[in-house]
């Protein structure tokens, strides 16, 4: 534990409220993947994945977006917990992409690259980028 907490480079502003609103926007999907109205309108290999996840993958999606933006709130506050929950988070995303792969889909390449490959790179720039805020003495 640092006692001694140093200014933080502009950018950790920046990082640390698009990576909140990024998981915000995670958190509003979460809600709005229960009505099965707006469901109806997604596509087949989305809905699919959603209408067929079992309640683990739904429990890794609910730990990756509320992890995630709990973690973000944290980082901004300063505190060194956002690292374990980044993690957290990351370990969610893991769980929920082991389903989505799991089932067999063709995805397309915009798919691939929005609901399987952006997640679990920003999950696992935020574990980093905390960590190294961590040792920078940024939070504490």
């Amino acid at each position: 534990m640092n006692d001694k907490i140093v200014g933080v480079h502009w950018s950790f502003w920046i990082i640390g409220v698009v990576a909140l609103v990024w998981n915000f926007m995670g958190v509003i999907n979460y809600f709005v993947q229960m009505n099965p109205d707006v469901l109806a309108g997604y596509s087949g290999s989305a809905r699919a994945i959603i209408e067929g996840r079992p309640a683990w993958a739904t429990a890794g999606f609910a730990i990756a977006v509320f992890g995630g933006a709990l973690g973000c709130l944290l980082l901004l506050l300063r505190k060194q917990a956002a690292y374990y929950l980044f993690i957290a988070s990351l370990l969610g995303v893991i769980v929920t992409m082991t389903h989505a792969l799991g089932i067999g889909i063709d995805f397309s390449l915009f798919e691939i690259f929005m609901m399987i490959l952006m997640p679990l790179v920003v999950a696992v720039f935020l574990v980093w980028y905390s960590k190294r805020a961590v040792n920078r003495g940024w939070i504490s």
